[in-house]
């Protein structure tokens, strides 16, 4: 191990990350008051976002998993989108709440939404970890926003490179320097 780790600046450090996790879940909470919500989590990456802001919310709440794929470049997405896994429940007449790690383009998430829009959802929103402003090509309404982030490849809690990185308790860059001698 005596290489460099390819971790570069830190964006998001853990405390502020669990704070603002757990503000999310209080305003999940307010906004789906006197309802019984339906967490959507995008595997891999959400997971740990998913787990930690779930155990904020206090209104009841059940949770389903997607996976995802879309086609393009390792950076970039084309919006070409292939459903690995499907939910497990049906949707119809519920209020759903798409939990996601990170929103680059829009493309993979646009999509998401119109798939599960098609399902007759009561309601359908989007809650993302991390947003990219500056890499949207799609115009997206999300409800509830962590943390915009620099366009940068954002790696740790949850967040990947070639699945590694996944578990660190902070958001970094990925350092593309070093990681050139991993």
């Amino acid at each position: 191990m005596g290489r460099e780790q390819p971790i570069g600046e830190v964006l998001v450090d853990a405390e502020t990350l669990q704070r603002r996790v757990r503000e999310i879940g209080h305003e999940v909470s307010e906004a789906y008051c006197g309802k019984e919500l339906l967490l959507v989590g995008v595997l891999k990456g959400a997971v740990f976002f998913v787990a930690d802001v779930m155990r904020s919310i206090d209104v009841p709440v059940e949770v389903d998993f997607m996976a995802v794929s879309s086609y393009g470049s390792a950076t970039d997405s084309s919006g070409v989108v292939r459903i690995l896994k499907d939910l497990d429940m049906a949707i119809e007449g519920r209020d759903v709440l798409i939990v996601e790690d990170i929103v680059d383009s829009g493309l993979t998430l646009q999509y998401l939404m119109r798939s599960l829009s098609a399902r007759n959802p009561a309601s359908l929103e989007v809650c993302a970890l991390l947003t990219k402003p500056e890499r949207r090509k799609v115009d997206l309404p999300i409800r509830f926003v962590g943390f915009e982030i620099p366009d940068r490849f954002a790696i740790g809690y949850g967040l990947d490179h070639a699945e590694r990185y996944r578990n660190l308790p902070y958001v970094a860059a990925f350092d593309d320097q070093s990681a050139a001698g991993v």
